[in-house]
């Protein structure tokens, strides 16, 4: 099994949403976090004010799948979250060794 984390655009978390039920993946966390990559943020002006905008709303989309739906998901991914701008995101795949559900205590891919 693998464990995918990407970080997307806010407004893209919809188109991500919809790839991945075509991909029949409905089990994902998401998380609202802030941070910056290369775009370093940006200033901003408010009520005259100049200031510096450093981290950048972002969204973190977690989802294990079986080893062979993982690169159909991470190019689910890729296509819907991409803008062509820097900012669009990254993704991390990461093994999983094992996954229990909790009410069942299923083990492995019967508990996704």
């Amino acid at each position: 099994m693998k464990k995918i984390e990407a970080i997307i655009r806010p407004y893209k978390l919809d188109d991500v949403k919809r790839r991945l039920a075509e991909l029949e993946i409905y089990g994902m966390s998401v998380t609202e976090i802030r941070g910056f990559g290369r775009q370093r943020g940006h200033k901003e002006i408010y009520r005259g004010q100049e200031y510096s905008v450093e981290f950048q709303p972002k969204v973190k989309l977690e989802v294990v799948v079986e080893d062979e739906q993982a690169e159909a998901v991470v190019s689910a991914i890729c296509d819907a979250a991409h803008s062509g701008q820097i900012g669009d995101g990254k993704i991390f795949i990461m093994p999983v060794d094992e996954v229990v559900r909790i009410r069942t205590r299923e083990h492995g891919p019967e508990a996704l």
